[in-house]
């Protein structure tokens, strides 16, 4: 994973893992280990999968630019579509408390969504390209009138 990415991603999943850590301080204190170990799994499986959803998007901009928005859009529902069939999956699960999971679950996918809002908002990304500095000019497009 090259820096920026690695970086992006920091900033991103470090909330997420406060937050999750707050959900299972809370789980344990309201239904106990099985809570604690719910909030856990709900909050490592965000982090794993907005992680690579994450990496994904970072790819398709670099190789794909203009399918970046659709591309973000698509992940995006596709991540939730995943997150919920996990849930319906895992619901009669008696090795966790299952609301803790939940409710884990839920708050790391808004922290996480919220602190790469902010991240972007704040990130000073170009969105045009500078010239060359070989002296290479280029090309004109469109008519010039």
């Amino acid at each position: 994973m090259p820096s920026n990415d690695a970086r992006t991603f920091l900033h991103i999943a470090l909330p997420t893992a406060a937050a999750g850590v707050v959900a299972t301080a809370v789980a344990t204190v309201a239904v106990g280990g099985k809570g604690a170990l719910g909030a856990v799994i709900g909050t490592l499986l965000v982090i794993a999968f907005m992680g690579m959803g994450l990496l994904v998007l970072q790819r398709t901009a670099k190789s794909l630019p203009h399918l970046f928005q659709a591309m973000g859009l698509m992940l995006y529902m596709t991540q939730l579509l995943l997150l919920f069939m996990v849930m319906a999956f895992l619901k009669g699960t008696t090795a966790f408390d299952f609301k803790a999971f939940a409710f884990s679950l839920l708050a790391a996918t808004i922290v996480w969504v919220a602190a790469q809002a902010r991240y972007y908002m704040k990130a000073k990304i170009m969105y045009v390209e500078p010239e060359s500095s070989r002296g290479v000019s280029a090309e004109k497009t469109g008519s010039a009138s």
